[in-house]
């Protein structure tokens, strides 16, 4: 596929190159860099939850541990479970993409191209914030990265926030369990963020359709053209209707395919994300959050579970926020229909129409395996069942 609206994914395209899971581009080194990156986040999650082998299991271990482990894991499902679907997701772009290079009148490549950069902006507001993450979290890690720099030769011990067990002498080997979590971190949340973008620009375009599809009928029912009716403006109505019933059942359909492909990893992501949030709400819980921050030293102990926190909610709200704005577009198509002068159009016409208004009272919603609807009041309820459960966490130590 080589149309010009693949430029829209040209950001997706570098990112998910470097992790061996670009969709149009497989080959044996693209399936080797995806079994040596995966490797090494694997490894990681393995290498935290070995902490429970060597150490005594307390409430706190097993709360510090799992708040990162689960995050790590949302990493894992995301990019183990897109490259199980990359076939399927190979088909649903190549599909996009055919119907966006099919577009003819300038108005309609205005708009797919609109929307398109709306997913461009998207991707570069959320690398953004991942490079600012990033440098905070290597702040974190300064003191070490110095002490490299330098050549400090002076003994002193060293300690990663993030709890591992690789059963080797840590102090001696400080520097490559390091350099494997910062490893670990990067390919996560690069394969998160690259991921993620890339489904939130398919879904812009597929909003692009779906207001395609109201522009179509727009243009077929105008003023012009319903006064003075002769047969040329009969067949003009006719076809309008029928591209804009066309690509309005392709919009859905892409919409659809796209939800069915990926409903066990949204899933999963989803039940990974509430869990990182309550682990670690209860791990920068209130009452302890003034006692942290009086100890400069112990700031990281505060920091690093709240860029935990708050990555699985922007997640999860993002995730949310475009399953609702693919409901309000499919909504306005009808809205358009009853706002057209539909009444003052021959009867033959006005049976067409109907037909549209009485699709309009079945919702279309971005469905996940069956349990909920991507929409900021199923946002809500995340963020509720979250506290909730770290409420349940915080209690059992009173």
């Amino acid at each position: 596929m080589t149309g010009v609206k693949i430029n829209h994914f040209r950001i997706h395209k570098i990112l998910l190159l470097a992790l061996g899971v670009w969709p149009l581009q497989q080959s044996n080194f693209t399936r080797f860099q995806f079994i040596f990156l995966s490797s090494i986040l694997t490894a990681h999650v393995i290498f935290q939850c070995t902490v429970f082998i060597s150490q005594k299991c307390t409430t706190d271990l097993i709360i510090k541990v799992l708040s990162s482990v689960v995050f790590f894991t949302m990493f894992m499902i995301k990019y183990y479970m897109f490259y199980v679907n990359i076939n399927g997701m190979k088909d649903l772009l190549e599909r996009l993409l055919h119907v966006c290079n099919e577009l003819k009148d300038e108005n309609e490549i205005a708009i797919i191209n609109k929307y398109g950069c709306y997913g461009v902006r998207y991707t570069i507001s959320l690398l953004v914030a991942f490079c600012s993450i990033s440098l905070v979290i290597f702040a974190l890690f300064w003191p070490d990265v110095l002490n490299i720099i330098l050549s400090i030769n002076e003994s002193r011990s060293h300690h990663l926030i993030i709890m591992t067990e690789y059963f080797i002498d840590q102090q001696k080997y400080f520097y490559f369990i390091f350099l494997h979590t910062i490893a670990a971190l990067i390919i996560g949340a690069t394969a998160m963020v690259a991921i993620g973008t890339m489904f939130i620009t398919y879904l812009q375009l597929v909003c692009g359709m779906f207001k395609i599809a109201s522009y179509r009928i727009k243009r077929a029912m105008s003023n012009n053209i319903l006064q003075n009716m002769n047969q040329l403006k009969y067949i003009f109505i006719y076809k309008g209707l029928i591209c804009a019933v066309n690509i309005h059942r392709q919009a859905m359909n892409l919409s659809t395919v796209l939800m069915f492909n990926i409903e066990t990893m949204m899933l999963c992501l989803t039940i990974s994300a509430v869990l990182s949030v309550s682990f670690n709400l209860f791990r920068v819980n209130l009452s302890e959050l003034f006692q942290v921050m009086s100890f400069k030293e112990n700031v990281e102990e505060l920091l690093l579970p709240f860029l935990f926190t708050c990555s699985p909610i922007l997640y999860m709200f993002l995730a949310n926020y475009n399953g609702q704005i693919v409901t309000n577009y499919n909504e306005h198509i009808f809205i358009t229909v009853y706002n057209v002068k539909w009444y003052i159009a021959p009867l033959c016409i006005q049976k067409m129409v109907l037909f549209l208004l009485q699709r309009s009272s079945k919702n279309f919603n971005l469905n996940v395996g069956g349990l909920f609807n991507g929409s900021l009041e199923n946002f809500a309820t995340l963020i509720k069942a979250s506290v909730s459960y770290f409420t349940v966490i915080y209690s059992t130590q009173g």
